[in-house]
């Protein structure tokens, strides 16, 4: 495997390639480290000792044999190399796609059009690449357009088992890579005992990726010595394989053997070979033992990620997000145009009409008006966007419409591809129906891309699901685990509209869940406005952290919603919107809530003229905004009520969560203020199925939070 590589790298370089980023499980990997990689011995022997400092990793960090390394490389013609080798969980196949989308990433970055410059490297056990779908997602991938790379080199390490799994118990195939026949793709089965056959095949690969730039396939045909880990006995399992395996002798003495009988070498050499390794690995853990045991184990940005920063959120102040009227008006007339040539469909030119109303002042802005405003205002601005998602050109509720089709030819053009001299680049990607692997791939884009803005949109929020191990191994836990960032957005629709359990919920409370450490930021907000402020703030600010946005459906034409356009040219995004509509001096109850539900507690109280009721929104719940929040509360002296109102299940939603920190909160300042819960009764499933049952929900959430409103007082306060 280590000569393949090699040659593999070798090879690139001398037909164009100058940047390889490598992605694989952990079997293999402390030799590719040091082998390949250049990582010093005694970096990694100092990992397998005891710490001087636990103190500096206490619930962070990962184990050795998933952590990283880049290198700058010289190949042996003199060839310049950047390589990298990327962080991976155990989840074997996790790094697939996520490599992919580094790869296109850097291509990107530096225009390399035809991926001649930058490639891929993967490499898989034969049990998980014709196991895990997500192989099978990463290939779909690679000759779409928004998603290709030029190919992948692809080696299989076919150890014949897959932890204790045989061949006929792990696949309906011949081969572990027949499932790459869907590409029609070169696939080399190589014996593993035949190191110059290795090589000679590693060539030939590099050499077809380059001139063909098509993924390459090969299958390393081998075993495994000692089984699945160190304390693995495989005897148990497979006694026949490992009665052959014991009696058979290993690569390196095979080819020692060959070389020796054509004289290549002799036998001294051999072992001056041998003692020569000894001794530096020797030198290596005295120097792991001595002057290194108290080397820090974490590395600074560098790079393209050397002006962004992570850390706490108080670490960086917010930035100015408002759109001055004169540049709004500029990019209002560009985004409200289409070519002469172009057959636009006529809806859509009613919504173009809309939007021109909306820019001038003469209606609020919808949510499609905001969100094409935040985008154009970041291109113009210098700031690439790549969007990406199923149907998010048009909008899965045909909302968004960032891109246009002919209605005669059938070609497509957006707005924002031509907003002017300079701007940066505009894409907006349909994907396939994938989420495992789609998410996988903007997350490696965009560790790569710290300067754009990019976002991935789940057809509905619940259908995150499908990519929760990116979201769990990756997009949570990158800084923690291997101090690496990423801005990447996330949009979920989320809102309770009788829709069924499977379109209602996008999972609130597993994010909030996740969250700790100011790792990622979550969202639930309520006007087009905060949208605009939260997307320029995102990137605007050098303070990298995904950013998780439960986004609405009923509300995208709710006209309540809509924002003037006073509150994007003088505004700026709030963590927390206090309720202007009512006299604090006779606030009686203060209910707080998140997302669609305020305008239901808005619309009920209008309807009762009910005046000693305050809404508070908490927009952005995590990192929570504690400090806002305590400070809008405090200017209701005379409530004895505090309330926390949500349309998801007791046990689902922001309910816990803010419980916990708000009280945590309260009780620090010895402000003894009960906080309340309102909303729909705990439930195994998301939301009911019956549009009657869910209005019917809703009627007793509304009366619930109004209820116990003495009448004598509300007269009075009515009066």
């Amino acid at each position: 495997m280590i000569s393949l590589v090699d040659t593999v790298i070798e090879e690139s370089a001398e037909l164009g390639v100058g940047e390889v980023c490598i992605g694989m499980a952990h079997r293999g990997r402390l030799n590719v480290l040091m082998s390949i990689m250049g990582k010093p011995f005694e970096d990694v022997f100092l990992e397998f000792e005891k710490s001087n400092h636990p103190e500096e990793l206490l619930g962070a960090g990962d184990v050795k044999y998933h952590l990283g390394h880049f290198r700058e490389y010289k190949t042996s013609r003199g060839h310049d190399m950047y390589l990298a080798l990327a962080f991976n969980p155990s989840h074997l196949e996790a790094i697939t796609p996520v490599i992919a989308g580094r790869v296109r990433g850097k291509q990107d970055q530096i225009g390399d059009v035809d991926g001649s410059r930058v490639m891929g490297l993967t490499i898989h056990g034969d049990a998980a690449f014709i196991g895990q779908g997500v192989v099978q997602e990463s290939l779909n991938l690679s000759r779409l357009e928004g998603y290709r790379t030029g190919g992948s080199v692809r080696l299989v390490v076919n150890n014949q088992v897959g932890f204790t799994t045989d061949p006929k118990d792990a696949r309906s195939t011949p081969y572990a890579t027949s499932i790459a026949h869907m590409l029609d793709v070169p696939i080399f089965h190589v014996n593993g005992d035949d190191v110059e056959a290795v090589v000679w095949v590693a060539k030939l690969a590099a050499g077809f990726r380059q001139r063909f730039k098509s993924d390459v396939i090969v299958d390393l045909v081998c075993f495994r010595r000692f089984g699945h880990n160190e304390a693995d006995d495989p005897t148990f399992t497979q006694p026949v394989m490992y009665d052959l395996i014991k009696a058979h002798a290993s690569v390196r003495t095979i080819y020692q053997r060959e070389l020796l009988a054509r004289g290549t070498l002799a036998d001294a050499d051999a072992e001056a070979i041998d003692s020569a390794w000894l001794a530096t690995f020797d030198r290596a853990l005295g120097v792991a033992r001595g002057e290194y045991a108290h080397k820090t184990r974490l590395r600074p940005m560098h790079g393209v990620w050397s002006q962004f920063r992570g850390g706490p959120d108080r670490d960086t102040p917010d930035v100015p997000t408002r759109l001055p009227r004169p540049q709004l008006d500029a990019l209002a007339e560009r985004i409200v145009r289409w070519p002469q040539d172009f057959h636009l469909h006529s809806k859509v030119q009613r919504f173009a009409a809309e939007l021109k109303d909306m820019y001038s002042g003469a209606a609020p802005l919808t949510w499609q008006a905001a969100e094409l405003l935040a985008y154009a205002s970041l291109l113009k601005a210098g700031h690439p966007v790549r969007f990406s998602g199923q149907d998010v050109q048009r909008g899965t509720f045909s909302h968004r419409h960032a891109v246009y089709t002919d209605t005669k030819s059938g070609r497509s053009w957006s707005p924002l591809y031509e907003l002017g001299e300079g701007q940066a680049r505009f894409e907006i990607f349909n994907s396939p129906l994938s989420e495992y692997g789609v998410l996988g791939f903007e997350f490696g884009y965009s560790i790569c891309s710290p300067e754009s803005l990019i976002v991935w949109e789940a057809q509905f929020g619940d259908f995150a699901n499908g990519a929760q191990i990116i979201i769990d191994n990756f997009l949570v836990a990158s800084e923690d685990k291997w101090n690496r960032l990423s801005g990447l957005t996330l949009m979920l629709p989320h809102g309770y509209e009788g829709q069924g359990p499977e379109h209602s919920s996008a999972r609130l409370e597993r994010f909030l869940q996740l969250c700790a450490e100011d790792n990622i930021q979550v969202c639930n907000l309520t006007t087009p406005a905060q949208v605009f402020h939260a997307l320029r703030r995102q990137v605007l600010r050098p303070w990298r952290k995904p950013l998780i946005l439960m986004t609405p459906k009923s509300l995208l034409r709710s006209r309540p919603s809509f924002s003037p356009v006073e509150a994007f040219t003088d505004g700026g995004f709030a963590r927390v919107i206090d309720d202007e509509r009512v006299d604090p001096a006779q606030v009686e109850r203060v209910m707080l809530c998140s997302g669609k539900i305020y305008y239901d507690l808005a619309e009920e109280r209008e309807q009762r003229k009910e005046g000693r009721v305050a809404i508070v929104r908490v927009e952005q719940l995590y990192p929570f905004p504690e400090a806002p929040l305590l400070a809008v509360l405090a200017r209701y002296p005379g409530a004895r009520d505090l309330c926390w109102v949500q349309e998801e299940p007791r046990n689902s939603g922001a309910w816990s969560f803010v419980r916990g920190c708000l009280g945590d909160a309260l009780a620090a300042r010895n402000l003894q203020r009960p906080l309340k819960y309102i909303g729909r009764a705990a439930s195994a499933s998301p939301a009911t199925g019956s549009p009657d049952s869910h209005a019917y929900e809703r009627k007793l959430i509304l009366e619930e939070a109004f209820a116990n409103l003495p009448e004598a007082a509300r007269s009075a306060a009515n009066a």
